[in-house]
């Protein structure tokens, strides 16, 4: 059973009463929900090739309409969504530095129905990774945008003396020629865009799909509810998993194709662009 559709379950044992009449709000669980987990893989940063390191704390910002109504339930629903946000790590095999945290907090220039969700890595000296933020439209096909350049942080600016997060994964070992030592096998990652968002390929399957059960849900009526499936490999290659339109890559219909650097997949009306690179 997907994350998602264990988070819906479980706030179904929460809206008896008076969640019911709070979650009619524009802004729905269920899709801040997304929007954490594509937080993580938007901001996923490889350390070796046990570790992925993906942001701990979050401030989900919301209109203040949408605010008012959600802020007193702000406890229950932050438990709730970080639960959420620590399922999606375990089934992505990421890690985290710190505790999981989720807030939420007004944003004045929102209007109803917009939240922005904002992120860093915070570990247990205090040391943090910039933020990022990025507009939302509740509902809307493809989910929340990547943070562009501008965003506003929030959060404070980082203390003197603080060590330094590490943007990149550390360097793998060299070996001078005819040391005899072994050469480090370069690390290729593995990532999918869809809508300008990108999604991590961090296990050895990736399926996509219109269901909450996917691995990474398409927002397409012409996409089935299980539409295909990535196997990461040398090579990569995507295989229809019987779905009702079928696919097409690089142009041509079919039901497997290997993939390359820069594939172009189409599902329904659906464009999602294959990225590897090595490092």
């Amino acid at each position: 059973m997907g994350v998602l559709k264990r988070f819906e379950q479980r706030l179904e044992g929460l809206v008896n009463g008076t969640f019911a009449k709070v979650f009619k709000s524009e802004v729905q669980p269920v899709e801040i929900a997304g929007a954490l987990q594509r937080e993580c893989d938007n901001n996923a940063t490889i350390w070796n090739r046990e570790r992925t390191v993906v942001p701990n704390d979050f401030i989900v910002e919301l209109s203040t309409p949408d605010y008012d109504r959600l802020s007193p339930y702000s406890g229950q629903l932050g438990d709730e969504l970080s639960s959420m946000v620590r399922d999606y790590a375990k089934q992505q095999r990421y890690t985290f530095m710190g505790n999981i945290k989720v807030h939420l907090e007004k944003a004045e220039d929102l209007d109803t129905g917009l939240y922005r969700v904002r992120s860093r890595t915070l570990a247990s000296s205090s040391s943090q990774s910039p933020a990022s933020a990025a507009p939302t439209q509740a509902g809307a096909p493809g989910g929340p945008p990547p943070a562009g350049p501008g965003g506003q942080s929030g959060f404070p600016p980082r203390p003197a003396g603080s060590p330094p997060m590490p943007s990149s994964p550390p360097a793998a070992p060299s070996y001078a020629p005819g040391s005899g030592g072994p050469l480090p096998r370069a690390e290729t990652r593995r990532w999918i865009e869809i809508n300008g968002n990108r999604h991590q390929i961090s296990r050895a399957t990736l399926v996509l799909g219109r269901s909450t059960e996917a691995d990474v849900r398409v927002d397409d009526p012409g996409v089935s509810r299980r539409h295909c499936e990535i196997r990461a490999g040398e090579p990569s290659s995507i295989q229809d998993l019987g779905s009702t339109n079928g696919i097409v890559v690089d142009g041509q219909h079919t039901t497997r194709a290997t993939l390359r650097d820069g594939s172009r997949i189409v599902v329904g009306s659906t464009t999602i662009i294959y990225r590897q690179a090595e490092g």
